[in-house]
């Protein structure tokens, strides 16, 4: 399979993923909880794991610097793709959400969309690297059998 499918199509599973995680924390009432918030970087690291295996699987590319540039470009644009839906989100369905971040003590007082998306896409980039190299230090030691 084509390396930019199997990024694509993971990507949209990691953004699936998060999405309806996200939504039904919201439907449960338990999107206050900061902690819950944090589980989300499962479905990265899910997402990450599904993308390298399919490239060392099915395309039989055990090397590493390819398959780490996989793993951290398919999870970076699953979090582009969650920051446009988050912008999108909080501009058009429900500008409460930005309140809600300000109520919480990561993000602080005053916070303007412009900043939540710089933080997103600077949390995203280092969890992206991060979960790109973890999920190598499996991966890098796999045994191909013929």
């Amino acid at each position: 399979m084509d390396t930019k499918k199997i990024i694509f199509i993971n990507a949209l599973k990691i953004y699936i993923g998060i999405v309806l995680y996200f939504f039904f924390m919201k439907l449960l009432r338990l999107d206050a909880f900061v902690e819950l918030r944090s589980l989300n970087f499962l479905f990265v690291v899910w997402g990450v794991n599904t993308a390298i295996k399919k490239n060392v699987l099915d395309n039989l590319n055990k090397n590493y610097l390819p398959n780490l540039s996989i793993g951290f470009v398919t999870s970076f644009l699953a979090v582009l793709m969650v920051i446009i839906s988050l912008v999108f989100y909080i501009s058009y369905i429900d500008q409460s959400l930005l309140k809600l971040m300000e109520s919480s003590l990561v993000w602080g007082s005053q916070l303007s969309l412009a900043e939540v998306v710089f933080a997103i896409a600077v949390e995203g980039a280092a969890s992206s690297i991060i979960c790109a190299f973890i999920t190598m230090q499996y991966w890098k030691s796999y045994k191909f059998t013929s």
